[in-house]
């Protein structure tokens, strides 16, 4: 479109776009956000709405589609979830009263990072946008989720312990500097985090605090400069798109990695804590098996307690004294239980109305909330545990702000203000004068339409109201000669006319002015009771999180009484033993066998490296991830599914079990697996846990096996790292290493062979094996008879060492031989003169690449043809 045919709205839209150019603005045009040029026809896309335009037919038509302003909230919602973000555009002046075009701004800006309603937030998901500042390989993170008010901070070195602290919160949205993108490690970053948003901000002045952090900015800056640089940005961007200082914001958590157990990105993955590697959603992992919270904060804080098992003896005790207490106390257990029925979500609550964005149902919500209180510290007191009397502390009363809401907020308010109908009777006299003056009205208009036709003998004299014309009489035209002279004519229909009188215009006036007044004094009051619940945020947050932890614990004792786990010991020494461990996830499944449990010890002293051997399918990999699983569980505080458990400590689990989609991303199975392992090689200490499934299948076989061998030699002999470390494999030679390797000690899955099939036990029995069962589990999962068959005679003549002059096994080509033995054949290369034999023999094939083995087999097969 030329500049010079623009209308005065487009340059205004345009103006505003310019400022939000990544954003989709949501141009408000009174009932309806409109969208123009590429926003039109991305939205149109994305949300499968009509595509149209300004002057249909022009030459410079706009593009354009639009949504109604009332259900803008749940477009938004779905162009959020797709990695957009939406610049809220609203009239900021009554168009009544306007001079030219009506004045427009951008009121907030959603983006994934910084989401606060209900309807776009997952249930117990923590929503968080984490900023992050390196210089060389130190880097500062900060965590931000606005909808909670919490923010945290740390400082790591290494990008993969950076790698895997960014995958352990899940961030929804992530602050870059531009700057950083010429930095070496930023290409690689990108492609890690390749599904997930990144926004790129330009220098930021750290110089000047925000407003929140005024009194401690230099202290960070001097102690943790790169976090404390993080942190600005993720305030920074906050403020901007909230347009609003964020000042809700809790007191930081500064912590140290060091204070948790390390959980890296695969780590978290191949154990299925918090998500599935075969299912949308939780279902299938450990954070599904636990959650059984009654609140929202609750499994918000529940994820986080899986993501950072406590490496500090002290904190975990004091949980697991808590959940013990509970756990014993089933009554009052229950009675707490139901107390926190009910209990929305507080924390979320009090953002929403901090930040203004808080509905009417809001209000509500925080009062029913805040009346569940009472009950719920009178089930609390009566326990003793240190944690649990902490917690009924940290509970406040909120005697006055119920009132205030009790006698404010009526009982269902409606979705939103501009509805109307929000503040109960009796809270404000101005209101309940209008309200009353607005209901007088509708009987006098039943009374003056009743006396006009009276007065003017017209039985169907109608009073009606439009937003066009406002009051008005409608007389059918057979009855207009009976009109009196004091009718003034509005407007001439097919079969009627309308009038107005002085009389009823009057009347208009006062009602529509008091039907106005109500709304304006109804959002007036809402925003007063809003800034007066504002004013004890921090109070509210502070009892929303420890409502939030006995929830937490309520429910790991509830699951843990349910399902028979029992409490660890847990020590600073170097011993895993468990005693009858199931894994928590697959024994809650619907299994079609009952799952057996197993026994582990492991020390760094006599057994620190198992190998398990046994066939596919037998159990070795659940085996391996139930250990894993138990330590986790045990180290966040809670009841394990084992009849004994006594964990050493655990610093860090390592896995190294399958290469899911890495392969996308350009690398072979084989090179992930060797990186995998090469960081298990570096990083592990004596005190890590190390999970080994199949190290070097991606390759071939005596290569493989060589690379598993020096592996757990490496584990076993190096001086300072001895992780204690539980080894599956199908290479049986490994078993081996337990002659020569003191603290090697062989185990496999136990399985019972009868007529000719298997029987996995699923039992882990000392001792290693040299059988693999591969044909029985080939018939197991179906393959042909005719396969099997031949299988096993292949089989059979590989053990019986039958092999030709070549050392090729006769049984793979006697069949083939025999069907041709009628008809004269050429002999096959292997049985050329001994020229080619001798060729063959110089030729070492791991030293050569594919086009040298081209050429070489080129020539061999020109010297065939021509002997």
């Amino acid at each position: 479109m030329s500049k010079t045919n623009l209308t005065p709205m487009i340059k205004q839209y345009l103006q505003i776009k310019s400022q939000y150019p990544d954003a989709i603005v949501f141009f408000r045009m009174g009932d309806f956000y409109e969208m123009f040029f590429e926003d039109a026809h991305i939205a149109s896309k994305e949300l499968d709405i009509a595509l149209t335009s300004r002057d249909k037919g022009q030459k410079d038509s706009v593009p354009l589609c639009g949504v109604p302003y009332f259900t803008a909230e749940n477009y938004i919602s779905r162009l959020l979830q797709k990695g957009y973000k939406v610049a809220l555009c609203d009239q900021v002046e009554d168009p009544r009263f306007a001079k030219g075009i009506v004045k427009r701004e951008v009121v907030r800006v959603f983006t994934p990072g910084l989401l606060t309603d209900s309807a776009q937030l997952g249930k117990g998901e923590i929503n968080y946008l984490m900023g992050f500042y390196s210089e060389g390989e130190v880097f500062g993170l900060a965590f931000l989720d606005i909808s909670t008010g919490e923010l945290k901070a740390c400082e790591i070195s290494g990008f993969d312990a950076f790698i895997g602290e960014v995958t352990r919160n899940e961030p929804k949205e992530i602050l870059s500097l531009k700057i950083f993108q010429s930095n070496p490690f930023f290409e690689k970053f990108k492609k890690i985090f390749e599904n997930n948003l990144i926004t790129y901000l330009e220098q930021i002045n750290f110089e000047n605090p925000p407003e929140k952090l005024e009194n401690q900015w230099d202290n960070l800056m001097k102690n943790l400069p790169l976090a404390t640089k993080a942190i600005k940005m993720v305030l920074h961007y906050a403020e901007e798109n909230q347009k609003r200082p964020i000042t809700h914001i809790r007191p930081i958590n500064i912590y140290r990695v060091q204070d948790f157990m390390v959980i890296d990105d695969m780590t978290k993955r191949n154990l299925e804590l918090t998500q599935s590697l075969f299912e949308q959603g939780k279902k299938g992992t450990l954070l599904w098996v636990l959650d059984d919270t009654m609140t929202m904060m609750g499994s918000r804080i529940l994820r986080h307690w899986l993501n950072y098992p406590l490496m500090d003896k002290g904190e975990i005790e004091r949980r697991l004294d808590g959940i013990s207490e509970l756990k014993e106390r089933k009554i009052e257990r229950k009675r707490l239980r139901e107390s926190l029925k009910g209990i929305q979500d507080i924390e979320r609550l009090t953002s929403r109305i901090f930040l203004g964005h808080a509905t009417p149902r809001d209000l509500a919500g925080l009062k029913n909330s805040l009346s569940r209180l009472p009950e719920l510290k009178e089930s609390l007191k009566s326990f003793s545990s240190k944690i649990l009397e902490n917690l009924f502390s940290e509970i406040e009363d909120f005697d006055e702000l119920l009132k205030l809401l009790e006698s404010s907020i009526v009982e269902n308010p409606p979705l939103t203000v501009r509805e109307g109908g929000i503040i109960k009777e009796n809270y404000n006299k101005e209101l309940d004068q209008l309200r009353a003056l607005s209901r007088e009205g509708k009987g006098w208009v039943l009374r003056f339409e009743a006396e006009e036709r009276k007065r003017t003998g017209i039985s169907s004299l109608k009073v009606r109201y439009n937003q066009v014309f406002g009051y008005y009489i409608e007389v059918t035209k057979s009855n207009l000669h009976l009109v009196p002279d004091n009718y003034i004519r509005k407007q001439t229909l097919v079969n009627a006319e309308r009038f107005i009188t002085p009389e009823l215009k009057e009347f208009e006036t006062k009602i529509l002015g008091a039907e106005e007044a109500i709304c304006q004094l109804e959002y007036r009051i809402f925003e007063e009771v809003r800034k007066r619940v504002s004013a004890e945020t921090p109070k509210l947050q502070k009892t929303a999180s420890a409502i939030g932890v006995v929830d937490v614990l309520s429910t790991l004792a509830e699951v843990s009484d349910r399902y028979n786990y029992n409490r660890p010991i847990i020590d600073e020494g170097d011993e895993i033993l468990i005693k009858d461990g199931r894994h928590p996830v697959l024994e809650r499944m619907d299994l079609l066998e009952r799952f057996v449990p197993n026994d582990t010890y492991l020390n760094t002293r006599e057994q620190q490296i198992i190998i398990i051997t046994g066939p596919n399918m037998a159990g070795k990999s659940t085996y391996l991830r139930q250990v894993a699983l138990i330590v986790i569980m045990a180290q966040m505080g809670c009841f394990v599914p084992a009849t004994h458990a006594k964990i050493g400590i655990v610093d860090r689990i390592f896995t190294r079990i399958g290469a899911l989609d890495n392969i996308m991303r350009g690398q072979s199975t084989f090179m992930v697996e060797m990186m995998e392992t090469a960081r298990i090689l570096n990083q592990a200490t004596s005190k890590s846990l190390v999970i080994l499934d199949e190290i070097g299948r991606g390759t071939s076989t005596f290569d493989g096996l060589s690379i598993a061998w020096a592996v757990a030699e490496y584990l076993h002999d190096h001086p300072s790292i001895k992780p204690k470390t539980l080894f599956a494999t199908h290479y049986h030679e490994l078993t081996e290493l337990a002659l020569t390797k003191e603290r090697v000690k062989n185990y496999n899955v136990a399985v019972k062979e009868w007529a000719g099939d298997i029987i996995f036990l699923r039992k882990i029995i000392e001792g290693g094996t040299n059988r693999s069962y591969g044909i029985q589990v080939a018939r197991l999962a179906g393959l042909p008879e005719k396969v099997i068959d031949r299988a096993k005679e292949i089989l059979s003549n590989l053990e019986s060492g039958e092999l030709d002059a070549m050392g090729l096994p006769k049984i793979a080509r006697q069949k083939a031989l025999s069907q041709r033995s009628k008809v004269p054949v050429q002999l096959p290369l292997f049985y050329e003169p001994d020229s080619l034999r001798s060729e063959l023999r110089k030729v070492e094939i791991e030293k050569i690449t594919p086009l040298e083995a081209l050429n070489i087999l080129n020539q061999l097969k020109r010297k065939a043809e021509e002997g």
